[in-house]
């Protein structure tokens, strides 16, 4: 069985020290639905966070 993620969106935004707790959720609430949600800190800028969804 091959899994396959394709990337819906991403969009960089402010970091905030609580956004974690927004993926967190995002990925609990919507899983049933093959959506996964990710957070980074942008490379080049460690004040923003490249928020990214995907399907599973």
């Amino acid at each position: 069985m091959e899994s396959k993620i394709e990337v819906i969106s991403t969009v960089t935004i402010k970091n905030s020290p609580d956004l974690y707790k927004v993926v967190d959720v995002l990925n609990r609430s919507l899983k049933h639905r093959d959506l996964m949600f990710g957070l980074a800190l942008d490379k080049e800028d460690q004040e923003k966070a490249v928020f990214t969804i995907y399907r599973t």
